[in-house]
């Protein structure tokens, strides 16, 4: 039975999205202060495409890859100045669920017919180089990358977004990162402020760390 989120789970949601889009709140003791400094912003990123990705795989909180993904993402990175950039990313897209793998609020186990969407991104700092001739355009539509993933995470097509600007032997450290799943009536808030709900609507908690961004 499908429940509707729990009014912890909605405050938890606006958070998310208000964090995500750049509002500052002073309230929100348990969101790290970078995640609401953002960015900043008084001069032009240096870097901002869009990318669509294809047949990714999904992690959830029992370790187990539970569905397959497709989605668009951007991703704005600002110069700080000091060797560090400070990168904005976020994406939307749709996962399609795998019959038999554990739920990803790790309640029960899907059927395969729990099709739905997602959104979310994170914020996160690189340390290191800018490539003199970068390998995609610093600006526009990069195209579409076919991760080519496996249920057990074999991604042949993988390329990893930051090498295409950085040189070899940069740092990536998240500030903050989260994800909202939907399946009908049914949310998962994945983030690194904590985990709640699940898409078979089960109450679940926890960390865990999202899996590779790059």
């Amino acid at each position: 039975m499908h429940t509707a989120p729990t009014h912890s789970l909605i405050k938890l949601l606006i958070l998310l999205g208000l964090v995500l889009f750049g509002i500052s709140i002073a309230s929100a003791k348990t969101v790290p202060a970078s995640a609401v400094r953002n960015c900043d912003r008084s001069n032009a990123p240096i870097i901002n495409v869009t990318q669509k990705v294809v047949h990714t795989v999904d992690s959830g909180q029992a370790g187990n890859n539970w569905a397959f993904d497709d989605l668009n993402r951007q991703m704005k990175v600002y110069d700080n100045g000091d060797g560090t950039f400070c990168v904005e990313s976020t994406n939307e897209g749709k996962f399609d669920s795998q019959g038999g793998q554990r739920s990803p609020g790790n309640t029960g186990v899907l059927t395969g017919n729990e099709d739905g969407t997602f959104k979310g991104g994170y914020q996160a700092v690189i340390t290191g180089t800018l490539l003199e001739e970068p390998l995609w355009p610093t600006n526009g539509n990069v195209g579409t990358t076919d991760y080519q993933c496996d249920i057990n995470g074999n991604c042949p097509g993988y390329i990893s977004w930051p090498g295409q600007y950085f040189a070899p032997g940069f740092g990536f450290a998240y500030d903050f990162w989260g994800w909202a799943y939907k399946y009908q009536n049914c949310v998962w808030v994945n983030a690194s402020t904590g985990n709640q709900g699940d898409i078979l609507c089960g109450a679940s908690g926890g960390g865990g760390a999202p899996g590779d961004p790059n």
